[in-house]
């Protein structure tokens, strides 16, 4: 692999890199030279970082060249100029960021990557500007890649995502001063906000991705979730029912109604359901899910109205809707998405509810 290496050794690619890069922001018209120059630097850095097919990598040049990046906050500027790179660049780039923060020295006494440590503690401007990739079609998918993998390391990267309220520029929250539980509500201003435009308002790909990278943060780290959800309770649901749930589109529909169901029925979301379900607007919504002309949404819809009725602590408004609705009730459920004769359990929830509809007593005085 020394050929590669003729014009710079094989830790010194950080700072001619970053310089690189601020050149791109510096220029309107970047000149070829510096893209073709950062092509070759970033695919120089993945071959150190993961090696090739007939080299392993090197952990003493690997640690050189993380620490490299950390001193000269080369982890930054990638995530905020991925979108500036020709495509395999991007496709490097993604790379670069895997593997850099799955590297763990040899022999070293903490079971935590220095690179993630480091973004976590002190550069949380990392994260927030992987999430900013999203604003953008050409740095959405590897942003997102990245996201996910961070996502499943580590619940700080999680922390920060939610409770992150900086603009553009300005220093992200660390996750020294988070506090989940006491520290102060979402103005709705902050990062985690964005994915909701991002998902319900971007091109195809875009959409997909970002579902699938707020799918990851709602679900993964399910105890700091559930409390971000109680604390925040009325502006997510009041933008996850406006936004996602009755979007115009229908992956964006269906993956939304499929996400809610399992966000109310895990166990770690109890109160939080609890909630949700002594909503009678949170009812009416579901109950205009069931008449939709796909099934799908109907199916998913059918998943979320469940959770309403069988619980047995029903609220007034919620008791008065199903009740002036029973007749209507139970003329539709029958005959509702009845060629699901293969889905025992569907089967068996709908005649559930049925039952509990039939049993329900008079209105609340």
């Amino acid at each position: 692999m020394a050929f590669l290496f003729r014009h710079k050794s094989k830790t010194d690619l950080a700072k001619p890199a970053k310089e690189l890069l601020l050149q791109l922001w510096q220029s309107t018209t970047p000149s070829q030279k510096t893209e073709d120059e950062l092509v070759k630097l970033l695919s120089q850095m993945k071959l150190i970082l993961q090696g090739t097919h007939d080299t392993e990598s090197s952990p003493e040049q690997v640690a050189q060249l993380v620490n490299s990046m950390i001193q000269e906050d080369l982890l930054y500027l990638l995530a905020h100029s991925i979108r500036l790179l020709p495509f395999e660049s991007r496709k490097d780039c993604q790379s670069v960021f895997s593997y850099t923060f799955r590297f763990k020295p040899t022999h070293s006494l903490s079971p935590e990557s220095p690179a993630l440590t480091h973004v976590v503690h002190r550069r949380p401007e990392v994260i927030v500007e992987l999430c900013r990739g999203y604003g953008y079609q050409e740095s959405a998918m590897p942003c997102g890649v990245v996201l996910r993998e961070l996502l499943k390391q580590h619940e700080d990267v999680a922390a920060i995502i939610l409770h992150d309220e900086s603009r553009e520029k300005e220093r992200a929250i660390s996750v020294d001063e988070i506090d989940p539980a006491q520290g102060p509500l979402q103005s709705g201003d902050g990062v985690f906000w964005k994915f909701f435009p991002w998902i319900d308002g971007g091109a195809f790909e875009v959409s997909t991705d970002a579902f699938t990278t707020f799918r990851e943060l709602l679900t993964r780290h399910k105890a700091l979730v559930a409390i971000y959800l109680e604390r925040n309770f009325d502006l997510f649901f009041s933008r996850y029912n406006s936004i996602l749930v009755q979007s115009s589109s229908y992956v964006t529909k269906r993956q939304s109604i499929k996400l809610l169901g399992e966000i109310l029925l895990d166990r770690a979301n109890y109160s939080i359901m609890t909630q949700y379900v002594e909503s009678g607007e949170h009812l009416k919504i579901c109950m205009t899910l069931l008449k939709d002309d796909r099934k799908m949404v109907q199916y998913e819809g059918f998943h979320v109205f469940k959770v309403f009725v069988a619980n047995p602590h029903k609220s007034p408004p919620v008791q008065r809707i199903l009740v002036n609705n029973r007749e209507r009730l139970l003329r539709f459920l029958p005959t509702f998405l009845e060629d699901r004769t293969e889905d025992e359990q569907f089967t068996d929830e709908k005649s559930f509810l049925i039952r509990q509809i039939e049993s329900m007593g008079p209105l609340p005085q």
